[in-house]
């Protein structure tokens, strides 16, 4: 078994997400948001325009578009991977979003996945990951990605497949707070 950039943000905000949306089966409905149907299509139409564009002043000198990518214990598919001019290699994704000074976490979890992904399929180095905001004229931004993140999302990719193949109910999220807007939180046991 495997998860995905999302099992493992959406674990990181609460393990009990995990439980509830893969060992009960019980559906969160995020196709109705109009942000996810809308990043989708921009992402689309961001992969067909740009399909020859290679960003060579980042470095780039050569690029993998949409790229699905597995090893053992995680798969993803990755907007862009690009192998930079020092022999490592960068994933890049597009965000339908307006950059607010700040990476979030979960933009930086994605990239952090990304580059264990990156590494494992493509046997180089990655120490950096890009974001595109779409709605800041494209705006692009530099990700640094730590030996120890890498290590992390490992880790965690380990504790959700736990949950998902044993069964295992985990300890609700520390920040309670979180729970106010839970999908779940009325069937939750805090």
């Amino acid at each position: 078994m495997s998860v995905t950039p999302s099992h493992i943000i959406e674990y990181l905000y609460c393990p009990r997400f995990t439980y509830f949306e893969y060992v009960l089966r019980i559906p969160q409905y995020e196709e109705r948001h109009f942000k996810v149907e809308k990043g989708r299509q921009v992402h689309n139409q961001k992969l067909e325009r740009n399909k020859d564009y290679l960003r060579k002043r980042i470095g780039a000198v050569e690029k993998y578009a949409d790229q699905y990518l597995t090893n053992n214990l995680l798969r993803g598919k990755i907007d862009e991977v690009l192998l930079l001019n020092d022999g490592t290699m960068a994933p890049l994704d597009y965000k339908f979003a307006k950059f607010a000074e700040r990476i979030y976490d979960t933009y930086r979890t994605q990239l952090e996945c990304y580059a264990v992904l990156i590494e494992s399929n493509f046997h180089k180095k990655v120490n950096k990951g890009f974001l595109v905001y779409t709605r800041s004229l494209n705006k692009l931004v530099e990700v640094k990605i730590s030996e120890s993140a890498k290590s992390e999302i490992h880790r965690v990719c380990t504790d959700v497949i736990n949950i998902i193949e044993k069964n295992y109910f985990p300890k609700a999220t520390k920040y309670k707070q979180r729970c106010l807007g839970c999908t779940y939180r009325n069937i939750c046991i805090k």
